[in-house]
């Protein structure tokens, strides 16, 4: 083989070039952001994922809010709990209105 022709350094730009796409389909596939020649990148964005991200935001807001008036709801049991029961009495008598 002559090392100093031009067939040469056509090998070497063709399995270079071969070497890229392999790479580039590569990263592409398994979802790793592909660099192009001017050091920019180009992300493969998954509108699934951008749907299920807010479906999350929502639940948690949802979620965030019942805890609120759980957290209400065991302060008054706690209450209840930890009075005595005469007060708790007068304070059902009280909601009750006056006797008929």
């Amino acid at each position: 083989m002559d090392w100093s022709g031009p067939g040469f350094v056509l090998a070497i730009i063709a399995i270079s070039t071969a070497g890229w796409m392999f790479t580039t389909w590569t990263r592409a596939k398994h979802g790793y952001p592909v660099e192009n020649e001017w050091s920019g990148q180009a992300v493969k964005g998954d509108p699934a994922a951008e749907r299920k991200i807010e479906l999350l935001v929502n639940e948690n807001d949802r979620l965030t809010g019942q805890i609120g008036r759980l957290e209400e709801r065991i302060a008054v049991l706690e209450r209840i709990a930890t009075d005595p029961g005469q007060r708790v009495s007068r304070e059902i008598e009280a909601l009750r209105g006056p006797a008929n």
